[in-house]
């Protein structure tokens, strides 16, 4: 489904963490239109107790070009009334957020199907590289690709049935 009147989206890329709830509070201030807010959070794991910090390096410029193509897909897509994607770099402790994706829409499927786009593809396509910081480690190990991912963003190529 296409929009009638494309959004401005917000795409930001930096080492600073995030709130969640301000940025909610952006994205629906003053609106009376938004009949739907999806927030999606992605989130340091802990890896069993044994994970320092998840370190993550991208090209600057690159990274924030690459995601805001994937965030005019989507308000290309979905009816979306609002849209915020912010993706930290740098090392990132456990439990820390790492990446958040908030889509606003007058009705709920629109916003949960672009949000669900969006992380698909920041999964598999946007240009970040992990790198694994043990605690008993000195060295990091950088995270090899899987293919769940690439499967689950291979579905939103897939033609569509009627």
């Amino acid at each position: 489904m296409t929009t009638s009147s494309p959004i401005d989206f917000k795409v930001r890329v930096q080492a600073e963490d995030f709130e969640v709830s301000a940025e909610t509070d952006i994205l629906t201030k003053d609106r009376k239109d938004i009949g739907a807010i999806v927030t999606f959070t992605g989130l340091c794991r802990d890896e069993g107790g044994m994970l320092e910090a998840l370190e993550l390096e991208h090209y600057p410029g690159m990274a924030e070009a690459q995601i805001s193509k994937f965030a005019q897909q989507a308000v290309e897509r979905w009816p979306l009334s609002g849209l915020t994607i912010i993706h930290r770099y740098g090392k990132i402790p456990p439990g820390e957020n790492i990446v958040l994706v908030s889509a606003t829409s007058a009705h709920r499927r629109a916003a949960f199907e672009a949000a669900d786009f969006l992380m698909d593809f920041l999964k598999t396509q946007a240009p970040f590289w992990k790198k694994e910081h043990l605690k008993d480690v000195s060295n990091g190990t950088w995270v090899e690709a899987k293919a769940l991912d690439d499967a689950d963003a291979a579905r939103w190529t897939l033609p569509k049935s009627k």
